[in-house]
């Protein structure tokens, strides 16, 4: 069966090794799949792992500054450093995506992007109007679907976060809000909100979560407000009932989007 990948899809993977620090995180993916001698649960196990992939190739990204630095490409290391961490793990969930969608685990009718500008109708979904002022969540990724009209069917706005130490609080907050609009609480009155998009979007979270913090109270806390959150390390899902294994990704979009 031919899979047909969104415009945007297609040229991420085309354009995805100029990502000049992107190589050796793709390059570690790769081996990490074929490992394991079957595809299919390969390119879903593997999004269980980013955590040690991201960390293990720290030392090549390293490398790669350096020479950046000496031949006069950028003067601030560090601050590449940061801006490398979470562009690298949005890249590598939707390559992955890409991956599952080519070998047939996720539906052909289901696409991603880290664009919100080249889906029609998104602008809709995700501005909530407080009084004069507008409200939107801050979101990295779109998982979506399509009508056979080509209009927007059903959507999962996705924020991502290598850490808790980077607040997801604004996500949250925002989804609690959809919820106050969508409802007749007072409050929606109060403080005259508006919200009436053609379809609601499913709100997501998912971190790597360098820092070990999912078990702060606080932080598990801000989980349940979540239609779903993930991690990309291996978790005992068994015992762990806020947040879910980033391989659950595959199987949510699955169902929730077709």
């Amino acid at each position: 069966m031919t899979v047909i990948l969104s415009k945007d899809e297609a040229k991420f993977l085309k354009d995805i090794s100029k990502i000049y620090y992107i190589e050796p995180i793709k390059q570690r993916v790769d081996s990490w799949v074929a490992s394991t001698n079957n595809p299919k649960i390969g390119w879903i196990n593997v999004l269980n792992h980013l955590n040690e992939i991201l960390k293990s190739s720290q030392g090549d990204v390293e490398d790669i500054l350096d020479k950046r630095i000496n031949t006069g490409k950028i003067t601030d290391k560090s601050q590449a450093r940061k801006s490398i961490v979470g562009a690298a793990f949005s890249s590598m969930i939707i390559y992955i995506f890409i991956q599952n969608k080519l070998i047939g685990n996720i539906s052909s009718k289901i696409y991603i992007t880290a664009k919100k500008s080249t889906v029609d109708g998104f602008e809709k979904i995700s501005t909530i109007n407080v009084g004069e002022e507008t409200q939107k969540p801050d979101m990295d990724l779109i998982i979506y679907s399509l009508k056979e009209s080509s209009e927007l069917n059903k959507c999962i706005i996705v924020s991502l976060k290598t850490s808790l130490r980077e607040r997801a609080g604004q996500t949250y907050k925002w989804k609690l809000l959809m919820e106050i609009a969508m409802s007749d609480s007072d409050l929606r009155n109060k403080y005259d909100i508006s919200y009436d998009p053609p379809i609601l979007p499913l709100v997501c979270f998912a971190t790597v979560n360098f820092y070990n913090e999912i078990n702060n109270p606080q932080h598990r806390g801000m989980f349940k407000f979540f239609d779903r959150s993930f991690i990309g390390r291996p978790i005992d899902s068994e015992s762990t009932d806020f947040i879910f294994p980033l391989s659950n990704l595959v199987d949510f979009v699955n169902e929730k989007l077709v």
